[in-house]
């Protein structure tokens, strides 16, 4: 891993030493990452901030969108690169070489809201919270309403909760670094790069088992342009996130911490869907139950290479 630092600049919040890092991964979405990266310039804050862009082995024009934003910003950027692939150990890679005391985390194809500094701090201060996640918004009406987290109400979620795919995302999401480090950040068997795209519930819920109290709160947004409007693509990410979320419920059932509160939820939510959904939702019982398969078979896999 390598990190580069744009100069300083005596403009708004970039001279302050920062208390907040944002960690923005990246791979082979030049043009995506552009205009997210744009949208950085509008975030106004009292507090010191920095955004890490971590390049996850981009082979497109990745680099040098990054170097031309770091030379022209105006806010504190530091440049970071994990060739190998995989949105976790880009994550980790992320929050490794980040300053901040809070550390949040967000998408390539993501806005934030220029509110989201502020309003995530705020969270942290009001609280003695480990981590939080905020609202996922649809930014352009003609793409398939997936993806996203509206809820418009506060959710404290007590140590040692079971936490449900989707509750909180990885496009919004931000923990103490205290809190990162007591965990080991993310699992870089699981996320975007390997074939279980579950690493954002996985990191919270561990949080939650470790006896960390959280939140869901709605006045942190940013506004996700994912672009998918075809019935086809749709349901093939549909698909993965069911293959996602079962490897998840597997995780959860391996571990002695978080077995009962996963077994239960998992019962009470394959008998509701079996009983009163449609053959589509059938179907993402059966993903969810290959996810969970694989998953199994993977980690025996795993532990016999280890050893």
């Amino acid at each position: 891993m390598g990190s580069t630092e744009g100069p300083r600049r005596a403009q708004g919040q970039y001279v302050s030493d920062p208390t907040l890092s944002i960690v923005l991964c990246t791979r082979n979405r030049a043009d995506s990452l552009r205009r997210s990266l744009a949208r950085y310039e509008n975030i106004a804050a009292d507090i010191g901030w920095e955004l890490i862009v971590v390049d996850n082995g981009s082979a497109d024009a990745t680099s040098q969108v990054l170097q031309e934003f770091s030379t022209k910003t105006r806010i504190r950027v530091r440049l970071a690169t994990e060739p190998r692939a995989g949105l976790s150990r880009a994550r980790n890679a992320g929050w490794q070489c980040a300053s901040g005391e809070i550390i949040a985390f967000t998408d390539d194809d993501c806005y934030p809201e220029s509110g989201l500094v502020t309003q995530l701090w705020r969270n942290f201060s009001e609280s003695e919270i480990g981590y939080l996640g905020g609202r996922v918004l649809l930014y352009d009406p003609a793409d398939f309403p997936i993806t996203i987290q509206a809820r418009h109400t506060r959710l404290d979620i007590a140590p040692r909760s079971f936490i449900p795919a989707g509750l909180i995302q990885g496009a919004n999401m931000a923990v103490r670094r205290e809190v990162l480090r007591a965990v080991g950040g993310f699992d870089e068997h699981l996320g975007a790069g390997t074939r279980f795209p579950s690493e954002d519930v996985d990191f919270v819920s561990r949080v939650s088992a470790a006896g960390y109290p959280g939140a869901y709160d709605p006045r942190p947004v940013v506004f996700h342009h994912h672009r998918r409007r075809a019935p086809k693509e749709v349901n093939a990410l549909m698909r993965s996130y069911d293959f996602g979320r079962g490897a998840y419920y597997m995780k959860c059932l391996l571990d002695p911490s978080r077995r009962f509160s996963a077994l239960k939820s998992w019962y009470w939510s394959i008998r509701g869907r079996l009983r009163h959904g449609s053959g589509m939702v059938r179907e993402s019982t059966l993903h969810e139950l290959r996810g969970a398969s694989a998953y199994l078979l993977g980690r025996l896999v795993w532990t016999i290479r280890r050893h």
